[in-house]
């Protein structure tokens, strides 16, 4: 793609996020970069930077965002209300042809919703995004249990870890240390997403609890997580969660999350206390984060990041 026409095409995404969120009332935010706390997922590394100013400025120690998520969580907390950031993140070690470190990250939050409505917001975006390329695509919607029985004849809430294995032969994976969600994983990774067509938008919902993440978990049996998946074509392109703001919940999900870290041999990440402090005030709301650059490779017609960025990390 010529230089120029990859910046182009940039342009008018952010113009067309900014006009669907301006006519739907949702108030565009800027947060911090660095912060004094880190990401304790432990399939995401951290950059961080050392501050050399005055002492009483805070921590010494700072981290560049992996997401916007926890200080747009806060202004929540504060009352903002349904809001959006569009801007840079940065995820260490996540370098290759569909990754680059530094990265374009849309989030945004609506008060009063749950996953599902979210979920129909979030494929009316990538629609109108398509459109601007000429571009019309089927949508499919499809609860996490019923993908696996249809697509692998697994039942992903009571298949053991051998009859999860199974299917995954093949690629000769080294087992050490993968848990039973590490292997439902792979099978979306290296069964499913592989498999979906290109001119379909693919949603999938409610997940394991086990795989919460920082959403909600409805009770039932099983009860699951109120998040879903977006993908259009074979490429992930958003995540998205009716989020949790019970603050003891929240924090003991950092610490199993810094636990899993400790038995990798991974560093323990300084949790956000300042988020964990007003989590509790957080309104009823549902959240998703969309990856700019995996929209407009899709939107180009491409597999490389490369094609779609002024200067890949390689050339920064």
């Amino acid at each position: 793609m010529p230089f120029r026409q990859r910046l182009q095409g940039r342009a008018k995404l952010y113009a067309l996020i900014r006009n669907f969120f301006s006519d739907r009332g949702v108030l565009e935010v800027e947060t911090p970069i660095l912060s004094a706390a880190g990401n304790t997922d432990p399939n995401i590394e951290s950059f961080n930077a050392p501050f050399h100013g005055h002492v009483d400025a805070g921590s010494r120690e700072r981290w560049l965002r992996t997401s916007p998520e926890y200080p747009l969580k806060r202004l929540l907390a504060d009352g903002v209300g349904d809001c959006y950031e569009l801007g840079r993140v940065f995820r260490n070690g996540e370098a290759g042809e569909r990754h680059n470190p530094e990265f374009t990250m849309l989030e945004w939050y609506r008060v009063g919703w749950n996953h599902r409505q979210l979920m129909e917001e979030a494929i009316a975006l990538v629609e109108a995004a398509l459109a601007l390329v000429g571009r019309r695509v089927e949508v499919v919607i499809e609860g996490y249990r019923q993908i696996f029985l249809d697509e692998l004849c697994l039942d992903p809430l009571h298949a053991d870890i051998d009859e999860l294995r199974k299917p995954l032969a093949e690629y000769d994976i080294e087992p050490s240390g993968l848990t039973r969600d590490d292997w439902l994983d792979l099978l979306i990774t290296h069964k499913l997403q592989p498999a979906f067509p290109r001119d379909r938008i693919t949603v999938i919902h409610d997940y394991p609890a086990s795989q919460s993440a920082l959403a909600r978990i409805r009770p039932g049996n099983p009860p699951l997580a109120e998040r879903f998946e977006l993908y259009l074509g074979s490429h992930e392109l958003a995540n998205g969660y009716h989020e949790l703001n019970d603050a003891g919940e929240q924090r003991a999900r950092f610490e199993r999350d810094n636990a899993r870290r400790r038995e990798r041999g991974l560093r323990e990440m300084p949790i956000d206390e300042q988020l964990l402090a007003v989590l509790g005030r957080m309104p009823d709301c549902a959240g998703v984060a969309m990856g700019i650059e995996r929209l407009l490779m899709c939107l180009a017609g491409t597999d490389r990041i490369a094609d779609v960025l002024a200067f890949p990390f390689s050339k920064a």
